[in-house]
This record gives structure tokens, sequence and C-alpha cells, in this order.
């Protein structure tokens, strides 16, 4: 799995890839940063959190979209999948990279906090509470659009899929809001935004810790049952 995490983390930064999500992902949380947090004078770092949150959404396609769906593309998964490495560790490998590339971009958006502390009023454990929410909740969302990676033939069309996912995902945190009673209550529990709600009101939630890390753990279960059929084929 080493070998695999090696090799995924580094195509990230031999392209584009890596650099253009970090330097987008960087841009849009400055532009947020601003506007919620300079403009108004503001110190609430959980509502920038929670804006922030949104580029889960949007980016984690970009981040996913290669792992799997590229090497389907190119007929290197074949190699891949007869090599010494269990698709246990072939999955965990391509996982890791994509979230060691995450944690370095969250890790850069830890200077508004830096600034906030400076010039304004921070409270470390609810800044703490808000941001392990901010990295589960993206974490969960890169396991989620790298099982939609190994269904998908390239990554143009995984990248495509993994933001329609991510978007009704988005779509049903809404239509909870305007759902029967049963309906409703079945959707937010079920909705990755209605998990990070605690988190972005400085309450740990034990519950929302263990959502995140199941949806992490069956997205990733699934992607290895998804590639031991291909490989019995």
């Amino acid at each position: 799995m080493t070998a695999i995490w090696r090799r995924e983390l580094q195509a990230y930064f031999f392209t584009p890839v890596g650099y253009v999500y970090m330097g987008v992902f960087i841009a849009l949380s400055s532009i947020l940063f601003h506007l919620q947090i300079l403009q108004q004078r503001s110190s609430d770092i959980l509502t920038l959190i929670s804006l922030m949150s949104y580029l889960w959404m949007l980016l984690c396609p970009v981040l996913t979209m290669r792992l799997m769906a590229e090497d389907r593309q190119k007929r290197t998964d074949q190699l891949l999948l007869t090599s010494p490495v269990s698709l246990a560790g072939l999955v965990g490998g391509k996982y890791l990279a994509a979230v060691t590339v995450l944690l370095a971009t969250v890790l850069a958006t830890t200077v508004y906090a830096l600034v906030i502390a400076a010039y304004g009023a921070l409270w470390p454990g609810e800044a703490a509470t808000g941001y392990l929410g901010f990295v589960l909740q993206g974490c969960a969302f890169v396991a989620v659009d790298l099982l939609v990676s190994t269904l998908c033939r390239g990554p143009v069309t995984a990248a495509v899929a993994a933001l329609g996912v991510n978007f009704s995902l988005w779509m049903m945190d809404l239509v909870a809001d305007t759902a029967p009673g049963w309906l409703s209550g079945v959707l937010s529990f079920l909705s990755l935004y209605s998990r990070n709600e605690p988190f972005l009101m400085g309450q740990l939630s034990f519950a929302s810790v263990l959502y995140d890390l199941t949806v992490i753990g069956a997205s990733l279960a699934l992607a290895i049952h998804v590639l031991d059929r291909r490989r019995w084929r």
C-alpha cells in the first residue's frame, strides 16, 4: 500500500492536478475569507468553515477523477489487479494519497485562523472542532468520489459523474427541509451536510464522527468489491 500511496502522491505533483486542486481551493477559500471575515470585521471562523465545506462538492471530483478511471482508460488496471498488492492495499493507497493532498490543502487554510487569532478573538477548542468536522466531511467526499471513479471508464467521465453525485448529496440536504416528516428525518440522517452541523456549532459529535467514518469505510469497501468482480471477469 505504501508503494501505491507514494506513486499516486507523486502523480499529483508530476501533473497539474495537485497544483490546480490546491490553487483553486486556496483561491476560493481566500475570497470567502475576505468576504466573511475581513470585510465584515468578524472572527466567526465556524461560519467560514461552513462556507468552505461547499468547496468539497465542487473540487473533490478533480482530486479523485484519475485515481481509478485513468488506469482503466489506459488499460493499466489489469497490471494492478494482478500485482502482488491486495485490492484493499490498492484502494487504500490511492485513497490515502488523495487524503494527503486534501490535508495539505486544509493545513494551508489554517492561516485564516492565525489571522483571526492575531487581530480578533479565536477560541482554539471551537476552531479545532470545526476543522475536525471539515476534514472528516472532506475525507468522506473523497471516498465517495473514489468509488465513482472506480465505476467509470475515463477521468473526465469520473469527474462529471462525481460532481453529479456530490450535487445530489447537496440537493438531498435541501429537500430534507421541505420533505414530509419521516422522509425529512431519513434524508437528514443520511446527509453529509446535516451531520456536519454539530461541528459548526463547536460541539464534538461522536455520532457524526462515526457516520463519516462509516461512509468512508462503506465507499472503500464497495470500491474493493467492484475491482474484485472486474478482476474475476
